[in-house]
């Protein structure tokens, strides 16, 4: 009875250390994957925000987000689980294999003799689970790229009521997803019946070569021969679970290749000058052309042109005439293909980046708003902004009065991209932020497009006065734009066709004039 309570007690303790230890792994382990995948999306994240313009062209977005969410997952179960339920495998097998060799090393050598059959089998198909693993991530970055797309883009799809050419998309997709799913679960699926394969085969040698051990008094007790059948079904997960860590390593590593990728590519745009660079505005360049990498497209053709502080020049030509590339090119979202773009007369790559973009302040021709308040919106380059100054800068792009006839007013959330707002408010918006930044440079690119005449002119006036002292640069399809401005520059084909002021040009036939007649000819009618 004192023998048997001994063993009890020793079991039980056994069983505590074991859970406590246990325990201990998993919150180890499990924490430190957390950590490792907490890491990874933001470097991931922050190694986008350093890329440059032409590489969220060339990329997907729905590509961009599977690789930090989706990818970055099956790092984290191999970095988690899959190495907690490794190392329970590999504690068991270093206990257990040495044992069955002391206790009876001829059985103990039949035991485990599939083991490297195994090991075979399980390299050959791990190969083809990496190939079909990597086919599935790709794909389901093409599938989030659609989606997104498609729920950016709903209401294209309804005004053109095309809900079912849509529906007959996702099903196609939906089919290629499960056919590429399949074959890889086919390929999984071999290894657990290998599994219990190997189980059945180890037992039947056990039984076999440990009956005619004990006939042949090699093995002196039955009981050894029930021991090793024990310790072959408690080798049952360790065996098992191979075949779940070698497919979660090979999602892990496809996964991998994917996020370094994208990891390596390195931005061509760096700020290489960490001292801070004051902007005053003075823009000038020079014999400066542009081609498009992706398209080859040549967008500006030996440029040149000078623009001093405090002006404000607008840019006409037709459209592809390259007038909002030379925005872009003031920002510094691309380098020049030859020339040079000079800031204050200083070479514009020997300022720092960060000093540069916080001098200007931008206003795209595709208007972005993020899903947030509209003040917040309104403050997303001036983030300490009072609500007086929100108001402010909202009655100079004439949009206060709009803000306010929403139940919430300037905390009003706005939807995906603005959605909320019409084009008109959210180019305003757009203009109130910019207006808020109180930059040196301004750069308004086609912004006023969905806003009636009456607001433009408006509009402009309230500009003319926020912007005395800034440098301006209004692009536009609009002459009324331009009558105000210090200077006039026509665009064609990436080259200045002709340079003056309103009247000047308005004087002398050209493009300006031509275009002015037809504008006036439409607003009498």
């Amino acid at each position: 009875r004192e023998l048997l309570l001994e063993y009890i007690l020793i079991i039980l303790g056994t069983a505590l250390l074991s859970g406590f230890f246990t325990f201990w792994m998993r919150q180890t382990i499990i924490n430190v994957s957390r950590y490792i995948e907490y890491d990874l999306k933001n470097e991931v994240f922050d190694h986008y925000q350093y890329l440059n313009l032409d590489f969220y062209k060339r990329n997907r977005t729905g590509d961009l987000m599977n690789r930090i969410s989706e990818d970055i997952n099956q790092v984290r179960m191999y970095a988690g689980p899959a190495i907690m339920y490794g190392m329970n495998a590999l504690t068991l097998f270093v206990c257990l294999i040495p044992l069955m060799f002391i206790k009876a090393p001829t059985l103990a050598f039949y035991t485990i003799a599939p083991f490297p059959i195994l090991s075979f089998l399980i390299y050959k198909i791990s190969k083809i689970i990496h190939k079909r693993s990597t086919r599935v991530q790709v794909f389901l970055s093409k599938l989030s790229t659609f989606t997104q797309e498609s729920f950016s883009g709903v209401a294209v799809i309804k005004a053109y009521g095309l809900e079912p050419r849509i529906h007959a998309e996702v099903r196609t997709l939906s089919i290629e997803g499960k056919d590429k799913s399949v074959d890889l679960a086919k390929v999984d699926a071999w290894f657990f019946p290998l599994m219990i394969l190997l189980i059945g085969v180890s037992n039947i040698f056990v039984i076999y070569i440990g009956g005619k051990q004990y006939m042949n008094g090699e093995i002196t007790s039955v009981g050894v021969i029930a021991e090793f059948i024990l310790y072959v079904n408690m080798l049952t997960w360790p065996v098992a679970i191979v075949g779940w860590l070698t497919s979660m390593v090979q999602r892990a590593e496809a996964s991998q290749k994917r996020i370094n990728e994208f990891l390596q590519v390195q931005p061509s745009i760096k700020n290489e000058v960490e001292k801070e660079t004051p902007v005053q505005g003075k823009i000038e360049f020079r014999d400066v052309t542009f081609t498009y990498e992706d398209t080859n497209i040549t967008a500006i053709d030996k440029l040149s042109f000078t623009i001093n502080k405090g002006e404000t020049v607008a840019i006409l030509g037709k459209t592809g005439s390259g007038k909002s590339t030379i925005l872009d090119l003031i920002a510094r979202l691309y380098d020049v293909t030859s020339g040079e773009i000079l800031i204050d007369d200083v070479p514009i790559k020997e300022f720092n980046l960060y000093s540069l973009r916080s001098a200007i302040g931008a206003v795209p021709q595709d208007a972005f708003l993020f899903s947030d308040t509209i003040a917040n919106n309104i403050k997303f380059g001036k983030e300490d902004a009072t609500d007086a100054e929100v108001v402010e800068v909202a009655k100079k792009a004439v949009v206060h009065e709009n803000i306010m006839g929403f139940s919430q007013q300037y905390g009003t959330i706005l939807g995906e991209r603005g959605i909320t707002l019409s084009g008109g408010q959210k180019q305003r918006v757009s203009i109130a932020r910019a207006l808020l930044k109180d930059p040196n440079i301004y750069l308004f690119d086609d912004c006023l497009s969905a806003v009636d005449t009456e607001t433009e002119e408006v509009i402009l006036s309230n500009l003319k006065q926020a912007s005395q002292n800034k440098t301006t640069l209004i692009v536009s399809h609009r002459v009324s734009s331009a009558k105000n401005a210090d200077k006039v520059l026509v665009l064609e084909n990436g080259k200045l066709i002709q340079q003056g002021t309103h009247e000047s040009l308005n004087n002398s036939d050209g493009y300006y004039k031509e275009l002015y007649l037809n504008q006036l000819s439409e607003k009498e009618n």
